[in-house]
This record gives C-alpha cells, structure tokens and sequence, in this order.
C-alpha cells in the first residue's frame, strides 16, 4: 500500500494505469451505476459513451479535486480499461493553456533575445526568458503542491475503483 501511495505522490503530472479485465464494458457500466447509488458511495460517478468519472462528491470538491477519468476497449473477450488521474478538466485546461503560453513566449523571447545579440544591440528579451522560466517552474511547483493537497482524494477515489471492479490497479 505504501508503493501505491508514494506512486500517487510522485512528481508525474497525471498519473495513469491500464488493467485487463474479464468484465464487458456494459458489466463494468453497471457496477459503477449500483456503487453511484449506495447510500454510503464515497464518489460522485459521471457516465459517457465509453467513459466514465470518478470524482469527489460535490459537497467536498474544491480547486485541486482529483478526477479519474476512465475509458474502456473490448477485444478478444477482454476489457481494457484506461484511468488517468488529475485535476478536474477546467483546472488541467487552464494548466495547459498556461504551459502553452509561456512555452511560446519562452521560445518567442529566446529567438528575439539571440537576434539582439548578433545585432550588437541590448539583449533585454533574454531577461525576458529568465522571466518565462522562473514563471513556468512556478506553475510547475504549483500543481505539484496542488497534487500533494489532495492526494488523500485521490487515493479514496482510486480504492473506490477498485472496489467496484473487484481487482487490484497499479498505477505507472
């Protein structure tokens, strides 16, 4: 259990985990649907398609609520079922758009910054990537405390999960 927990806490920045299972996929659909239904379930359950999320009840979410999202593939009488955990989808969407951002202006900067100097001219843009670089590793340290805070949530969401399909998961 320590393994597990030290896998949850690391500094991946979504962790994932696939498992084989001999349940179909309408089999596993409805034991989310009975585990959603209990009186006592720990989780709020989202169904799709072919895909299901597990998050936090409502009432206990805040900014840094992990989500599972979990997506399904039958083959050769085998369900493969794919979890990644993170933020919920609006919170890692604001992450990557800002990711994205400063990446461009980085290398937007670091282009500008080299150019000054083959010109003789001041080389004030690369302040800038120094800036960009202290900006993203504060981001970066940003989800990793946020990951930290609740990775209590994440492991209550990744025990309810394998409560409900009745097998062990190991994250990678």
């Amino acid at each position: 259990m320590s393994r597990q927990i030290h896998t949850m806490t690391s500094i991946r920045i979504r962790p994932r985990f696939h498992v084989k299972s001999d349940l179909s996929i309408a089999e596993i659909r409805t034991r989310f649907e009975e585990a959603k239904q209990a009186v006592t379930s720990p989780c709020q359950v989202v169904f799709a398609h072919h895909t299901i999320s597990v998050m936090m009840p409502a009432a206990e979410q805040h900014f840094w609520s992990p989500h599972l999202g979990l997506t399904f593939e039958e083959e050769y009488g085998q369900t493969t079922i794919r979890g990644h955990y993170g933020p919920k989808p609006s919170v890692w969407t604001i992450f990557a758009f800002a990711y994205s951002a400063i990446g461009m202006l980085f290398l937007f900067a670091l282009i500008y910054g080299c150019v000054q100097l083959m010109l003789d001219v001041n080389p004030w843009a690369l302040w800038s990537v120094l800036g960009l670089g202290i900006s993203g590793s504060v981001l970066y340290f940003a989800s990793q405390a946020g990951q930290k805070m609740s990775v209590e949530d994440t492991f209550r969401i990744h025990l309810f999960t394998e409560g409900v399909l009745g097998q062990k998961i190991h994250i990678h």
